[in-house]
Order: C-alpha cells, then sequence, then structure tokens
C-alpha cells in the first residue's frame, strides 16, 4: 500500500531504514522533553520490527529519495470486549520540515487501512497532555478517552513483582515459576534447592 504525495511516500519500514528510524525515536525523546529515557538501538529496533517473530510494525513516509522523514510504529492489542485485535500505535513522529504536509494524516490512514483491511476492531495510543498533536487527532476523527487512566509497571516495582513467583505459594493459590534465564525452561517447585 503506498500513497503518493508531493512531498513523501508512505510505505511499510523495510530493514534499511532502521537507521533514520531510530534517530527520529531519539528525537521524539527529545520533542517529549525525555531524551535520557530513550535507548532504542538499531540492533533492537531491527530486532523487533525483523526478527523472526516480529512482534512491533512499522511504517514510515519517506522523501522522493527514500529518506524516512516520519514514521509510525505499531503492535496488535487485543480487546475481549469487542473481541477482536487492534492496533496500538506505540509512536507517530513526522519531522518538523514536514510537519503540516499531510505525513501525519497519511501515516494515521495507512493504519487504519491496516485496521480495515484485516478487521481489526480499533486503534488505539496515548499521548502526552500538553502535546499539541491532540488538535490533529481531533481532526482526523479520535475520541479522547476521558475516562481511562493510564498504568506503567517498570523498573524496581516490576522486579519485585516477578519476584513473588519464586516465593512460597499463598495459601491456597499456585503459582508458577519463572522461566529460567537463557533458557526458557520452568522449574517445578521441588527443583528449588
Amino acid at each position: 500500500m503506498s500513497l503518493p504525495s508531493p512531498a513523501f511516500t508512505i510505505r511499510p519500514a523495510r530493514p534499511e531504514d532502521v537507521p533514520a528510524v531510530v534517530a527520529m525515536v531519539h528525537e521524539l525523546a527529545d520533542y517529549e522533553r525525555a531524551p535520557e529515557q530513550c535507548h532504542l538501538t538499531g540492533e533492537q529496533l531491527r530486532a523487533a520490527l525483523f526478527g523472526p517473530s516480529p512482534a512491533l510494525f512499522g511504517h514510515v513516509a519517506a522523501d522522493s529519495s527514500g529518506e524516512p522523514v516520519g514514521f509510525a510504529l505499531w503492535f496488535l492489542n487485543f480487546s475481549t470486549w469487542a473481541g477482536g485485535h487492534g492496533i496500538y500505535l506505540e509512536d507517530l513522529y513526522v519531522r518538523p520540515a514536514l510537519r503540516g504536509s499531510g505525513a501525519g494524516r497519511a501515516l494515521m490512514a495507512a493504519l487504519a487501512a491496516v485496521c480495515v483491511e484485516r478487521g481489526y476492531q480499533r486503534l488505539d495510543w496515548s499521548m502526552l497532555d500538553w502535546n499539541p498533536a491532540a488538535r490533529f487527532y481531533a481532526a482526523i476523527g479520535a475520541t479522547q478517552l476521558q475516562e481511562w487512566v493510564s498504568y506503567r509497571l517498570a523498573g524496581p516495582a516490576l522486579d519485585a513483582l516477578a519476584a513473588e513467583l519464586t516465593g512460597p505459594p499463598a495459601a491456597g493459590a499456585t503459582l508458577t515459576a519463572r522461566p529460567e534465564p537463557g533458557t526458557g525452561r520452568v522449574p517445578d517447585r521441588g527443583d528449588a534447592a
């Protein structure tokens, strides 16, 4: 699926796009005032997009020379209520020189087309509350979900919760141990010494 424009073409990301997309992810982190939180490498993105079992997908807005000037990175989610898959948009970014050119809208249209073609139920994303892109999202027909609140479990809190599986099971509960690092093998309770 290609959507032509005088300034750009929308297409699925290719392996050769990885360096430009990583650079733009870091630009996005700067824009979102969190450059110290962005650790993405080309190897990580290449593995996520093009490894044996990709769980991340991407589209780029490419200029006339084929160089990416914007991107959308996304993955599948599933709505138990709707009974079907959807797309979760992780990041949408267009370089400042092309903002207002229609590249962002064309990237979103490409994701909407993926949803429609594959029978996916919806396209979801979140954004920082100060981001002026809210006007853009409203203009394409998106609805802000006022009643939903986002949560994140990461770092030491994530590690602490995961560690609960290695302790003794609560009364009446059955816990499954985590896979052993590097092996994927899940030890049974009898393996613990």
